[in-house]
């Protein structure tokens, strides 16, 4: 499977349900209701007490159509395949045969299943050997199926609903068609069956409802709502005459079955109500929808009412802007198209907060219900920005908003949107003129006191963010810029201010702005797009509207790098938290990476959806992205903090790799082995360093210097790491030690006599020829006299620590052991090191440590003495080479510094 090179698939944030139906079960371990959601192409298991995330369910191959479940498992549908998992997480059974899209599941009965897709096909399945207990195909222009129900006490019989209208009453274990309702001229969209006995409730597309008793096909009751189709129907259990029914605009409506009226209305949702359930015996509702939120409501109000009980809830729109929030990366804060700003935990998504939607009168809205739509909303956030240093003392984050002057304030650490409404005094009310100005850009500076905000007309604005008060305007009477302002940023110590604008004119200012002039200006070759910094450098990335990017350093300002690559607009760039990467974002749905310091690219990749937004984790372990239409926040781990990656350049044109989006499971390692799209990334190397490029270049080793460095002052090491204290026998013996049961303390050593007794062997005395003081290594040496082969001998050596090549070494001599073979074989073996040019510093070790121990006696040798010249020949050789290369590289820095002087 194609993958990135410095970034693994992790996992998806802020997912918590789509459109598909959930399911409520009762477990009977937990002793509670579980809740069952799908998320793509994996489903949540939720604890209904405190809509606590209890587990995550393996990767699906495809999107999840269906699920449903029963007291033993969960069974859903990816696709064509049926799958029953246990515990959550774990695949049981698998059911294959299906040619089309499973889009309705209903167990029935304790061993069977019955499915349906979307070409009307019904199967009845055997659960446990998992064969096919039968099948019976409709035809989707007479009869296609829509929604399916098993009526209590109806043996072997199901209900089928279709879009035509017609209730059909089946037979599945005879396969017969038991009897046909009368039609209801409208598509039935859902079967739920009533508490009482032979009575059903049928939602129709037409939003009416119909309580038909089965047993003689009439209409107990009929009823009709405004909001649309009836997408969930169920009934309270806790001898409470109530029907609850959800429609397609997020409408819920509690309807009086005694008195055949509405009871309560509320708005539950903003979209679609995907499924609706009441708890057995409890005055709870639950609901989902694909508004990406949960909730569970009760009733309890002194009217028996509903009220908001719990909620789990992400953006109900897509992100527009992500940023990580904090030294430690664990939150990230994102605006969504919904109007809302939330901080997304990275540990846990139980510390998901909510800061609620961006309001124009955040009293009224506050005093507003909670189930009405709220009239003073604003825009959505198109762009916010965050320091953390004043979190705690007033608004810490500011934000501009789609088609607004109105710059926005909030505080982190209150989780709120604050009073502050930032507007220049040309652009209120009473001295408007300009009334499709708006606000285009925003930057808060490093202390947390000032904002900056660029207009479309031109205009540089700066505002206290603690009281709201306006500070200074750049350009004075005139605007800052002939263009719509694209960009603002200030550095660290807030002595410049630096703008762009469409026309791709880049301005330097005065922080103070006393002069109201631009000291700097620089023109680039096309418009700009958006700035974007980083705190602990004095760089700026400013993207630009011909698909390209440039590194401006702002101290000299001057362009310091160019990069291009991307073949649509550019969306978004971040900076790596050590500034060697800069990371971009564009339409074409692809990310690439780029290496700042050499000026290449590194790595690129592909996504089916474009990444609108995209933010680096301070600590540079994570990249988190948004993409179009995708309510979540989707993490990357950084390859490059785990394992070793070898970073070469790519053509920036060439065609990217296509990746898949994480999903909500940790993708790091397969979770279930159904995951056959799945497979973690595996980085496969092009190209491998050989162990030598050039025989006549010098080569280090890759042993560490701990292993080398010290072998000449070893004796040192072990001596100052001597215990200070000497170590004491201890005066008794240990309590474990067995005994002998008496008066008198004796040791039971029975089992040790048997034990030698057995083990007594005859001893042989060895053959003189077979006899040998050699170590290992000295072996090796020894067998490297006939084919002059050091290579085994090396890697013997190389790989033995200090202590053991300092035994080695000293047992070369014949007094230790060895002989004048051996020793002779080992200033070969440096030789062939010296001449080849490689290990060098290994070599120059272990010959210092040779020559430490046995000097005197190698002088003794005319053997040793005559070869130990040849040796400093070759040593001599290496070094002159060695330092030939320093001295030139010496030279030419000096002399490139002398012309930078």
């Amino acid at each position: 499977m194609p993958a990135s090179k410095l970034f693994h698939r992790h996992r998806s944030l802020g997912l918590i349900c789509n459109h598909v139906p959930a399911t409520v079960r009762f477990a009977t371990r937990r002793q509670e209701n579980i809740i069952i959601t799908s998320v793509g192409r994996v489903f949540h298991v939720y604890s209904a007490n405190h809509f606590r995330l209890i587990c995550v369910s393996g990767l699906h191959p495809d999107d999840i159509t269906c699920i449903t479940s029963d007291n033993r498992f969960v069974y859903t549908s990816a696709g064509e395949k049926i799958f029953a998992w246990r515990a959550g997480n774990i695949v049981r059974h698998r059911f294959n045969g299906h040619e089309k899209k499973v889009h309705l599941l209903l167990p029935f009965g304790v061993q069977h299943l019955v499915s349906i897709d979307t070409d009307s096909l019904l199967k009845v399945w055997n659960v446990q050997d998992e064969t096919e207990f039968c099948e019976i195909p409709f035809n989707n222009n007479e009869f296609k199926i829509t929604a399916i129900c098993h009526p209590p006490t109806y043996i072997n019989k199901i209900l089928l609903g279709s879009e035509q209208g017609v209730l059909q009453l089946w037979n599945i274990k005879k396969c017969a068609l038991v009897h046909t309702f009368q039609s209801f001229d409208s598509k039935i969209m859902i079967i739920q069956s009533a508490p009482a006995i032979d009575v059903v409730a049928v939602g129709l597309a037409d939003g009416g409802i119909i309580l038909l008793n089965l047993k003689y096909d009439e209409v107990v009751m009929q009823f009709k709502q405004d909001w649309g189709p009836v997408t969930s129907i169920t009934f309270r259990t806790d001898n409470q005459p109530f029907m609850i029914t959800g429609s397609t605009n997020g409408h819920v409506v509690v309807w009086n079955l005694e008195e055949k009226i509405i009871f309560h209305q509320f708005q539950a949702h903003t979209q679609t109500i995907a499924s609706a359930a009441c708890m057995t015996n409890e005055p709870l509702l639950f609901t989902s929808s694909a508004d990406n939120s949960i909730k569970l409501w009760i009733f309890d109000l002194p009217d028996g009412r509903a009220r908001l009980l719990r909620i789990r809830e992400g953006h109900s729109a897509p992100p527009l802007c992500i940023k990580y929030y904090g030294a430690n990366g664990s939150r990230i804060l994102s605006s969504g198209e919904d109007s809302s700003l939330r901080a997304i935990s990275t540990i846990s998504e139980t510390l998901n907060k909510s800061f609620g939607q961006a309001s124009y009168n955040r009293k009224a809205s506050k005093k507003r219900n909670r189930m009405e739509e709220d009239p003073f909303q604003m825009p959505p956030i198109t762009e916010f920005t965050s320091e953390c240093t004043r979190e705690k003392e007033w608004d810490n984050i500011a934000a501009i908003h789609d088609g607004l002057v109105m710059a926005t304030t909030w505080s982190f650490n209150k989780r709120k949107m604050g009073e502050l409404k930032l507007v220049p005094e040309k652009y209120q009310n009473k001295n408007r003129t300009d009334f499709k100005a708006e606000a285009t850009s925003i930057s808060l500076t490093h202390c947390g006191n000032f904002v900056i905000i660029g207009y479309s007309p031109g205009d540089v604005e700066r505002f206290n963010i603690q009281s709201g008060l306006h500070r200074q305007t750049y350009g004075g009477k005139k605007t800052a810029h002939k263009a719509a302002v694209r960009g603002v940023y200030s550095d660290c110590l807030n002595q410049m201010v630096i703008s762009g604008d469409s026309e791709g004119v880049l301005k330097f200012w005065n922080f103070s702005g006393k002069t109201n002039v631009a000291h700097t200006k620089l023109e680039l070759s096309s418009g700009i797009t958006m700035f974007r910094g980083h705190p602990e450098n004095a760089l700026l990335c400013i993207v630009l509207d011909n698909f390209t990017v440039n590194v401006l350093d702002y101290e000299t300002k001057s362009i310091v790098r160019k990069f291009a690559g991307h073949t649509a607009r550019i969306t978004d760039a971040a900076f790596s938290a050590d500034s060697r990467w800069l990371i971009t974002a564009s339409m074409d749905c692809s990310i690439k990476v780029y290496d700042i310091p050499s000026a290449y690219m590194i790595d690129h990749f592909q996504m089916e959806t474009a990444c609108i937004s995209l933010s680096v984790s301070p600590s540079g372990d994570f990249l988190s992205t948004a993409h179009v239409n995708k309510l979540g926040i989707y993490t990357w781990a950084n390859k490059s903090l785990f394992s070793h990656i070898s970073i070469t350049s790519i053509d920036p044109y060439s065609t990217p790799p296509k990746i898949d989006l994480p999903d909500s499971t940790d993708t790091s390692v397969e979770r279930d082995e159904i995951a056959i799209d799945s497979k973690p990334d595996i980085n496969k190397l092009a190209y491998q360093s050989p162990a030598q490029i050039n025989d006549n270049l010098i080569t280090m080793s890759n042993l560490a210097a701990s292993r080398w460095q010290n072998l000449l002052n070893l004796d040192v090491v072990k001596k100052r790491n001597r215990p200070k204290v000497s170590i004491t026998k201890p005066k008794h013996a240990s309590f474990f030690l067995p005994t002998v049961a008496g008066l008198d303390f004796q040791f039971d050593l029975s089992d040790q006599q048997k034990a030698d007794t057995s083990d007594t062997k005859e001893i042989k005395p060895l053959a003189s020829n077979h006899f040998s003081n050699l170590t290992k290594f000295g072996h090796c040496l020894d067998n490297s006299v006939k084919i002059n082969e050091f290579t085994k001998c090396i890697q013997h050596i190389s790989s033995l620590g200090p202590s053991m090549v300092d035994f080695e070494i000293k047992s070369l001599d014949p007094h230790a052991g060895g002989n004048n073979t051996v020793m002779l074989q080992f200033m070969k073996m440096i030789h062939f090191m010296l001449m080849s040019n490689g290990n060098f510093e290994l070599a120059q070790s272990y010959l210092g440590l040779f020559l430490k121990q046995h000097a005197r006696y190698i002088v003794s040798q005319p053997t040793l003495k005559d070869f130990l010249h040849k040796i400093e020949i070759a040593q001599n050789e290496g070094w002159k080479r060695l330092e030939n290369k320093l001295i030139y590289g010496i030279a030419v820095a000096s002399e490139s510094r002398l012309y930078a002087n």
